[in-house]
């Protein structure tokens, strides 16, 4: 803990530098899913029956004369990278900015609209039989709804291009480390369970750490107007939510707005997260329930994201680049027992066949995607703002990782962003594979199957783009005139009487 809290300075050391070129722009647009749609964020349907706020592309442009790099946040439980690379493509011939410096983020709001997890189309090669079982009891994608979160993003992007304007920047962290918990949890017979209960009598430890750490850059107009903000932090978006929402993203956005204006766009990124939630299972007291537990996440990292706002001192002699590295990954297989009995198993009724039917389900689509598609396309990303490094990966990937790529960073400071630019589903660590490991995110899925190896292949393709990169750097606000004498008022002796 002592580390992070030296680490809280660390924002208040920012540029003032007077001359320079950077021009800044921010947009939003609404992608709010229509009642009845998909709700995300289960392996089978669930759908929405109410509206408590707005879902949203939120857009910042950055450009300091000779490139331009667009960092997007959407509230989507995933980002599609079909959706991605058409999205790019738009932009470019819209308002020429290049593909590969514009990053696409999900804020995995599981009360978000239907995104995936499949999309139109995507078993047409298999089955009626597995057709069935992905289209009829999966989550699917609305293609109306597909369609305009393509569009809005491109719209996002372009008017947030369009409003760039003069202005200076600011760049820090503070740290929350009460919001968000690690939520697997080591248990005595040595395995590791994802949320084994409250109270559970064989919980041990959290089985892994959290990341405390708010980053925030600013864009200002003047010393006293902010014109939008990016945020960093890593906590699933799955707080109770009633109805359809951005999740706690809506109450980061409100806390800041309620200080610095309703006018200020949040653009929300995710860090490494795949482990972690705002769920405490080593707590004795119930979760809040309703909207209660939503208002502190937000509540909590947009006042610190405030804090971070207000200590940081702009400056506008900020560089921006960008590169990206996409290869593809091997896909792990089921063994051909296993899908033979997975098969036995989904051809029954789900409700008679209890949990263990969705796992077969799982499998059977599994092995119908292996059979299409047995590597799947990934991208890296690093995305630089000044003294910040945005580094992506398309994962709902483990925290150490993202630990582990600050800890080996160049750059002053680092912000990994998960979910972005694709999406393959949970990335644990290796160790969460061991003997010692499992729970819910080692399952073998449609959505989760990437070789064991994949978090640190993501790592290690960051830290080879930051390595090609110049970091910003952090300078001191002006240095104090030289020393000539004491206060008057300060250096006098005590008077007793």
């Amino acid at each position: 803990m002592k580390q992070w809290l030296l680490a809280v300075s660390a924002f208040a050391t920012i540029s003032t530098t007077a001359h320079g070129g950077l021009k800044a722009g921010f947009a939003e647009r609404d992608i709010t899913p229509e009642i009845g749609m998909e709700q995300p964020g289960n392996y089978m349907k669930q759908f929405h029956r109410r509206f408590h706020d707005a879902c949203k592309v939120r857009a910042a442009v950055y450009d300091d004369g000779s490139r331009r790099v667009a960092i997007v946040g959407v509230d989507t439980l995933t980002i599609p990278r079909a959706i991605v690379l058409e999205a790019r493509a738009e932009i470019q011939a819209r308002c020429g900015l290049e593909p590969g410096a514009v990053m696409i983020g999900a804020s995995h709001s599981h009360s978000s609209g239907p995104l995936g997890f499949f999309l139109p189309g995507e078993f047409d090669h298999a089955s009626p039989f597995v057709q069935r079982l992905a289209y009829d009891k999966s989550p699917m994608a609305d293609a109306r709804y597909v369609d305009r979160v393509r569009r809005q993003i491109v719209e996002a992007v372009c008017a947030a291009n369009e409003a760039r304007a003069s202005a200076m920047s600011s760049f820090g962290f503070g740290v929350e480390d009460k919001a968000a918990f690690n939520r697997r949890i080591r248990m005595k017979n040595g395995a590791t369970y994802t949320h084994p209960g409250k109270g559970n009598p064989d919980s041990l430890e959290y089985a892994g750490p959290i990341d405390p750490q708010v980053g925030v850059i600013g864009a200002w107009s003047s010393s006293s107007n902010l014109m939008g903000c990016i945020v960093n932090y890593a906590c699933h978006a799955t707080t109770p939510a009633a109805g359809i929402s951005a999740n706690w993203i809506y109450h980061l956005e409100r806390t800041i707005r309620g200080v610095f204006g309703t006018n200020v766009i949040v653009v929300f990124t995710a860090g490494p997260c795949g482990d972690i939630t705002q769920v405490d299972n080593l707590s004795p007291h119930i979760e809040l329930p309703g909207e209660r537990g939503s208002q502190i996440v937000g509540g909590r990292v947009g006042a610190e994201a405030v804090k971070v706002l207000y200590s940081a001192e702009p400056g506008t002699n900020v560089t921006v680049d960008a590169k990206a590295k996409v290869w593809k990954i091997r896909r792990r297989a089921p063994g051909a027992e296993r899908v033979a009995a997975a098969r036995e198993m989904a051809a029954q009724d789900e409700k008679q066949a209890g949990r263990d039917w969705i796992w077969a389900k799982e499998t059977v689509l599994l092995d119908a995607i292996l059979q299409k598609e047995p590597f799947a396309e990934v991208e890296v990303q690093a995305v630089q703002v000044g003294p910040v490094l945005l580094v992506s990966n398309p994962a709902e990937l483990f925290v150490e990782y993202g630990l582990d790529l600050k800890k080996r960073s160049p750059f002053p400071m680092t912000f990994p962003v998960e979910l972005a630019n694709g999406c393959v589903g949970y990335v644990p660590t290796e160790e969460a594979f061991s003997a010692r490991g499992g729970g819910y995110e080692t399952r073998l899925t449609s959505y989760s199957n990437l070789e064991i190896t994949a978090g640190k292949q993501f790592v290690e393709a960051g830290l080879e783009l930051a390595r090609q990169m110049k970091p910003g750097k952090i300078p001191e606000r002006p240095q104090a005139p030289p020393f000539k004498e004491p206060w008057s008022y300060g250096n006098v002796s005590p008077q007793l009487r």
